[in-house]
């Protein structure tokens, strides 16, 4: 029988979702090299998937069959391992303790901190103690101990939210699995390749590791990773260059043409007008930017640096298009969420192939909300501004994850986010300085919104899809594994910063990114805005023309376009993946044109091929740099 939920795989997942941070921060900001933490779907984990499943898993299988592990508990392993891997790095673990701390770090007489954002901020959210906070930054003194006390007190505050956000998340991903999974049949493209992984065959490896067509796309990737690496270590040596810009519309703007493995591995598993609207969609909005800036069209709004970042039309038309796309999915969900309510109320309804019953995930939503809503009206912000912050938050949370189980792009951000939406919509001159500033240490955990939990707690109950039917334990193993990892990486980043100085780890965690929040409030602050008419104009404009997406993908056979192409289409990121999206979509066509099913069965072993071997290039590659303390050998960004 393949067993998944064992107590083996439990101890495992909780093991390696611990060694997941400390492989991330150690290549991240000791090495310099590639991330392995910041997509939806994680190089670290996917490396030390591998090692585990090829070489582990096929030595116990060689001592003894009864030891290794069966299918089903290394995919529970992985599980753990994805979900930790969205709260280790971008997702909270690098940005909190940087921006608890920044306002006292850096602190001036000329950019007026002192005066602007420190009075409003709450004490108790934030690190004041002036030489705690040096020491952070620049390096803790011989002789001196790490002055944990002086971040007990915020992080006592901080940590009870954000584990009942992400318990929140996964009551939201386990009510969403029915009507996902079995109802609209998503495809989930980023959980092909583990499962796939994991399938036997006979002999000691799975069938996946025997077929040549896997080597080949496999060794493409893993090559062309270590050209990049030999040239780093030796210049003479030539690397191959995958990425190409051009300039266009009289040189403002680029068009960019960048091979990504990991993006043309996963969306072969696209289907086909998917793939099609979200590289057409892009090209589309470049050239209505490139019409906007020859015909000089701008809004001068200070939208932040996040999702459009000073593109304020384009970060507007996204946000009404998601919230259009949300409430026509709630619409389409009805039937669903009746059955949930109905659960939720004590009526008999069967959500045994649920992580959390119905009647969990419903209350555990209202009253994780209700305390959320507390918790941000306690840091500064007024309640509708907590309750109105929380609502576009998890917009654009549903709408992310949607757009990864949908459209498998394995590294993805929204065209906006909730905190400088609200500031649009009021304006920085009818919101109190105490709200401004709450909103701002809302950067922690919803702004740089490459992962989170939502989208791969959704994910890994795609992945257990074949699990026996007693599921609630499972919850436990995520959730456990998410707490777990948080701990290890606090306890970790502090080691590192007071060790190297956090100034010398990563510059964007410590530099620039703990700023950005603090430098916009102060923007606005100073500069006081009030609501943006034209805001208001492109949210509209966005909702309704997704509306119209939506109507005709529903009611016209013959409409080509899907409307997840549209709410991503201006996203900085798609505008280095749109050539990838095109070279696979084509790829693709021409293989079911000519070749049919039975050959697009064949190739998908060369396509999950690709982002394995670049994954464990990169990881390979770590661990060498590691070992000869070379920094700054990036294999892979996306």
């Amino acid at each position: 029988m393949n067993k998944f939920f064992t107590k083996r795989s439990f101890i495992f997942g909780i093991l390696l979702s611990i060694l997941i941070a400390y492989i991330d921060h150690y290549s991240t900001d000791v090495v310099h090299a590639s991330y392995m933490a910041i997509d939806h779907m994680p190089c670290g984990a996917i490396f030390v998937f591998f090692i585990l499943v090829f070489l582990v898993n096929t030595i116990l299988k060689r001592i003894n069959k009864k030891i290794a592990f069966l299918p089903g508990e290394l995919l529970v392993i992985y599980s753990m391992m994805l979900v930790s891997s969205s709260v280790t790095e971008m997702g909270f673990g690098s940005q909190i303790l940087p921006i608890i701390s920044a306002p006292t770090y850096y602190s001036t007489p000329e950019n007026q901190w002192d005066q602007l954002i420190i009075p409003y901020i709450k004490k108790f959210l934030i690190v004041t103690d002036e030489k705690a906070v040096k020491y952070f930054y620049e390096g803790l003194p011989k002789g001196m101990s790490i002055p944990w006390k002086v971040w007990i007190l915020p992080l006592l505050f901080w940590l009870p939210f954000i584990f009942t956000l992400y318990f929140v998340m996964i009551c939201i991903a386990s009510i969403l699995r029915k009507q996902w999974v079995e109802r609209e049949r998503l495809v989930y493209p980023l959980t092909v390749l583990p499962r796939e992984m994991v399938e036997e065959g006979k002999g000691l490896l799975p069938k996946f590791f025997k077929n040549p067509l896997m080597w080949f796309g496999f060794f493409i990737a893993f090559i062309v990773g270590t050209t990049v690496a030999l040239n780093f270590y030796f210049p003479v040596f030539p690397k191959i260059q995958l990425v190409k810009g051009i300039p266009i519309f009289r040189r403002t703007l680029s068009l960019t043409f960048r091979v990504s493995f990991p993006v043309i591995g996963f969306v072969y598993f696209v289907n086909l007008d998917v793939a099609f609207s979200l590289w057409f969609f892009n090209l589309l909005f470049k050239i209505i930017k490139g019409i906007f800036n020859i015909s000089g069209i701008v809004s001068t709004e200070n939208v932040g640096i996040y999702g459009c970042s000073g593109e304020a039309i384009f970060a507007h038309l996204g946000m009404g298009a998601m919230i259009m796309m949300v409430g026509y999915s709630l619409f389409l969900w009805r039937h669903h969420l009746k059955d949930v309510f109905n659960g939720a109320i004590g009526k008999k309804v069967d959500d045994s192939d649920e992580i959390l019953s119905y009647k969990t995930s419903f209350w555990g939503i209202v009253f994780g909300s209700l305390f959320m809503i507390g918790w941000l009206i306690i840091s500064g912000m007024n309640w509708y501004i907590a309750l109105l912050f929380l609502i576009f938050a998890f917009i654009i949370w549903i709408t992310l994850t949607r757009i990864v189980c949908e459209g498998g792009i394995p590294t993805l951000v929204a065209t906006t986010i909730a905190s400088s939406q609200i500031v649009s919509m009021f304006g920085s001159k009818n919101l109190n300085p105490f709200t401004i500033l709450a909103l701002a240490l809302t950067y922690i955990y919803a702004a740089d919104l490459r992962t989170f939990p939502l989208s791969s707690s959704s994910m890994s109950l795609k992945i257990i899809e074949k699990s026996e039917s007693k599921r609630r334990v499972f919850f436990w193993a995520i959730f456990l594994a998410l707490v777990v990892n948080i701990i290890a990486t606090l306890i970790l980043q502090l080691k590192l910063a007071y060790k190297y100085g956090g100034i010398n780890l990563t510059n964007w965690y410590f530099v620039g990114g703990p700023q950005a929040p603090y430098k916009y409030s102060v923007d606005i602050i100073k500069n006081p805005t009030t609501s943006n008419k034209i805001g208001w104009i492109c949210r509209t404009i966005g909702f309704f023309t997704m509306g119209i997406l939506i109507f005709a993908r529903q009611n016209l056979l013959w409409w080509p376009l899907h409307p997840i192409g549209f709410l991503v289409g201006p996203v900085w990121l798609m505008d280095q993946l749109w050539f990838s999206i095109f070279i696979v979509w084509l790829i693709k066509k021409l293989i079911l044109k000519y070749g049919g099913v039975k050959i697009y069965d064949k190739f998908k072993y060369f396509f999950l091929g690709l982002p394995l071997g670049l994954y464990t290039c990169a990881g390979i590659w770590f661990i060498i740099d590691l070992f000869t303390g070379r920094q700054g050998n990036q294999i892979f960004w996306i």
